[in-house]
């Protein structure tokens, strides 16, 4: 049989129109064997009630109609959710940026903090706020075991004793109820209930409700980690802060929020010590109908890869590092056009909030986590931010803070300028000390030997006096006596194989120490 040539012409449309119709075949494919996966996890499930939520034919939004508190917990509700988000991935309809359209904010999209008004009824605001503090972090990076937010960091207070410090005073001094929230994680639910029992509920009304519960997904195959869903915690993951929305929609505590008259949420991550509530953002919230703020900062070296505000085809948006291609990422670090940065200070409308709940248009760009398991596995974590959500609000924009509001403790380093002079305590709020002669705080370095919390404490008989330092970095195995004073810039190397201590008493002043001394040679 004669065999007949093709025109090249046609033989490319067929090509073309026979790899179209095999993409649109697997990409319809591989959601529903997800699904189908992710429905497998649900069966899994012992309690027949947390199951009553199908995944076979996803809704528009699978919080369009209320849910009773027993159904809130309800794994089915999580793995839908979670479905959707997997398919947005698979599907690749996570936005993608043309860079060119990427460009600094405008000038009306960030607003000075300077130029901000005075509150003019403090009370009237204050009886309309509510507080949220993100608390689902683990301590790990810093070698601890439960929640962060446990860890001391002030005076024998813990981030929650200083969170909990300042909204009791709020209350007491303006004779309002502003309520505290805390949004857990399955890692920290526990350990927060436990560590409330302690406070005054009188004082402050604290209401603690968990985040999702998401399966880490195996990189290659897109398959979930868990075999079924009381599989170890190391099988999932909380999904970032950008849940909290879903989180809040839920549990019903949105709706509890707007039944008792709050209409401004002020959320912020429970490590930030200088995330506290502040009536004239909340006072400009009010006179400008803005239905979401980002506190933002000034960049600094140590902060180029921290999220930023763009404008991109004349809206503003949040972007991080993550979504940025590797050709320009030295161009997103770059100071001179991002010259700002999200603190993650978050202020919400929260009618404006229930509304595009309700409406399911809540989409979060997707933030995709790469990590490796002990036993060698590369898995895939979807995770979005908080402050992604700025643009589907109106009337959205940056205030740019004085960066006494951003003061994060991320490591060991940051606890010890915390817990030194520099700062002084008011009513849970940190005050740089008065004696400081500048009013920027020194930078401080220390290494791997100091980066779990059992090894800085090991390290520090107490903490140094440090209000006249400028810079300080530690290397090595170094040891630090009582009522030791770093002044100006303290530099402290000890090689691999040597010890160094330093005295009690001992003041350092623009000094290089280094080598293998002991407590008398200094």
């Amino acid at each position: 049989m004669p065999i007949t040539k093709v025109p090249t012409d046609t033989f490319r449309r067929i090509r073309r129109r026979a790899t179209k119709q095999l993409r649109r075949f697997t990409t319809g494919l591989r959601p529903r064997i997800m699904r189908n996966e992710i429905a497998r996890l649900v069966d899994t499930v012992s309690d027949p009630a947390a199951k009553k939520v199908s995944l076979s034919k996803p809704n528009k939004s699978p919080f369009a109609s209320p849910l009773n508190s027993h159904y809130t917990q309800a794994f089915a509700v999580e793995m839908q959710t979670f479905s959707k988000l997997l398919s947005r991935y698979i599907a690749g309809t996570n936005d993608k940026l043309d860079w060119e359209k990427v460009k600094s904010p405008a000038t009306d999209q960030i607003q000075s903090y300077d130029q901000l008004p005075q509150p003019k009824d403090e009370i009237i605001l204050l009886k309309h706020l509510a507080v949220l503090k993100v608390n689902g972090g683990l301590g790990t990076s810093m070698g601890m075991q439960g929640a962060k937010s446990a860890l001391e960091v002030k005076n024998s207070l813990t981030f929650l004793d200083l969170a909990v410090q300042q909204i009791a005073h709020v209350n007491a001094s303006h004779g309002v109820d502003v309520p505290l929230l805390l949004m857990t994680s399955f890692n920290t639910h526990k350990d927060t209930l436990r560590i409330i029992q302690k406070y005054d509920t009188k004082q402050v009304r604290i209401t603690p409700f968990m985040q999702s519960k998401y399966p880490r997904i195996l990189k290659d195959s897109l398959s979930p980690c868990p075999e079924n869903e009381k599989d170890d915690k190391a099988a999932w993951y909380p999904p970032g802060h950008g849940d909290l929305y879903t989180a809040l929609y839920r549990s019903g505590v949105l709706d509890r929020l707007l039944k008792d008259g709050k209409q401004y949420l002020f959320v912020s991550n429970s490590d930030n010590l200088g995330a506290v509530v502040d009536s004239r953002i909340l006072q400009h919230m009010a006179d400008t109908k803005a239905e979401f703020l980002m506190e933002v900062t000034d960049k600094t070296k140590a902060d180029i890869k921290g999220g930023t505000l763009i404008d991109y085809d004349g809206t503003i948006r949040l972007l991080e590092i993550a979504q940025v291609s590797s050709e320009h990422s030295e161009e997103f670090k770059s100071v001179r056009k991002f010259k700002i940065f999200n603190t993650n200070n978050l202020w919400i409308n929260l009618k404006a909030l229930k509304k595009v709940m309700d409406n399911g248009s809540m989409e979060l760009d997707i933030i995709v986590n790469p990590k490796v398991t002990e036993d060698g596995r590369s898995i895939i974590q979807l995770e979005t931010a908080a402050g992604a959500a700025i643009r589907h609000f109106s009337n959205a924009r940056g205030i740019n803070v004085p960066r006494s509001r951003f003061l994060p403790v991320k490591n060991c380093s940051d606890l010890l300028l915390i817990k030194s002079d520099m700062y002084t305590l008011e009513h849970g709020r940190l005050v740089l000390n008065e004696d400081r002669m500048f009013g920027t705080t020194p930078v401080i370095k220390l290494d791997d030997h100091f980066r779990k919390i059992h090894d800085f404490q090991k390290r520090f008989k107490a903490i140094p006096a440090i209000i006249d330092l400028d810079h300080l970095t530690v290397s090595g195995n170094v040891y630090f006596g009582r009522n030791v004073t770093l002044r100006g810039t303290v530099i402290i190397v000890a090689n691999e194989g040597q010890r160094i201590d330093i005295p009690d008493g001992c003041v350092l002043e623009n000094r290089l120490v280094s080598g293998n001394l002991n407590m008398t040679e200094l």
